[in-house]
């Protein structure tokens, strides 16, 4: 199976749960976007990573990791997002040591924040992103963009704890309805909710 490389995006507020965020990956050559939903702390580690001029007071559990990694002389040379069941996405991290490989078994979210602390590549199959993938046209990004994004790393670095809600449930839609409000989610940029639609659309088609 190919793999694809996948870009981080950003990391999107939902504007209609409060609490939950979605963590936006994008194919490196192509315009479709995979939402991850993720925790409030992974979130956190994710947004320190990306802004580097964000430095906790004391370090967080992955960048303690990065820490007792560099000592020991273990790398993580690339994560693997490989499978995907039940809207879950399942990841393995690759590190080497010694020479020697191993691959680790991560949660997704804990896999990427490692990522970024390595400088680490990101890829996924084909076959996931063409399951998961959400399709958008390619278009600059606008100041209003990048204000939501600063908006969503300003709440993460207000919150030191916060429950993901309760996701909401579309047993009672019909496909052709979960198709209308999956467009609607993509075009207000609500990739939370586009996420979920997703999953429960790919769950009926099994």
């Amino acid at each position: 199976m190919s793999l694809v490389r996948l870009n981080i995006k950003g990391i999107s507020y939902s504007q209609t749960q409060n609490g939950a965020y979605a963590l936006i990956l994008s194919e490196e050559d192509g315009d479709r976007k995979l939402p991850i939903v993720i925790g409030v702390f992974e979130a956190q580690s994710i947004a320190i990573a990306l802004e580097n001029d964000i430095r906790p007071p004391r370090p967080l559990t992955h960048d303690l990791f990065k820490t007792f990694a560099d000592r020991y002389g273990i790398l993580v040379k690339q994560v693997i997002i490989h499978k995907l069941v039940d809207g879950v996405f399942y990841s393995s991290i690759i590190a080497e040591r010694e020479g020697g490989e191993e691959i680790l078994d991560a949660r997704t979210s804990d896999a990427i924040a490692l990522a970024l602390r390595f400088n680490a590549p990101i890829f996924t199959y084909k076959d996931i992103l063409n399951q998961a993938g959400i399709h958008l046209k390619t278009s600059p990004a606008s100041d209003s963009e990048h204000a939501d994004q600063d908006g969503a790393i300003a709440r993460l670095m207000d919150q030191e704890e916060a429950e993901i809600p309760m996701s909401k449930s579309y047993k009672k839609y019909t496909l052709k309805e979960l198709k209308d409000l999956l467009s609607k989610a993509i075009s207000q940029e609500d990739y939370e909710t586009a996420a979920k639609l997703r999953d429960e659309l790919s769950q009926r088609n099994q």
